[in-house]
């Protein structure tokens, strides 16, 4: 290509195709708008959990977790036999 077929990297705003006079894009040249960040903002009504919901879980993790130092406990103790 020829530097005279390459496109103009700054072409004259007044040529250019979709512009209003003014600098404005005539209706029905760019998509209709979308809703943005509308919706992304905090719900209105919060959500606090009841307090002792975790009670059960923590008795149960520290529950197997002393049943397996004491099978190694009692596993150590026997090789020491």
């Amino acid at each position: 290509m020829t530097p005279s077929q390459t496109p103009d990297p700054d072409p004259d705003p007044h040529e250019t195709p979709g512009r209003a006079r003014g600098g404005g894009v005539p209706p029905g040249e760019t998509p209709p708008p979308e809703s943005g960040l509308s919706g992304t903002g905090p719900r209105d009504t919060t959500y606090n959990p009841p307090k002792g919901w975790a009670k059960a879980p923590m008795a149960l993790i520290i529950g197997v977790t002393l049943l397996i130092a004491a099978f190694f406990l009692v596993y150590a103790i026997i090789l020491l036999l």
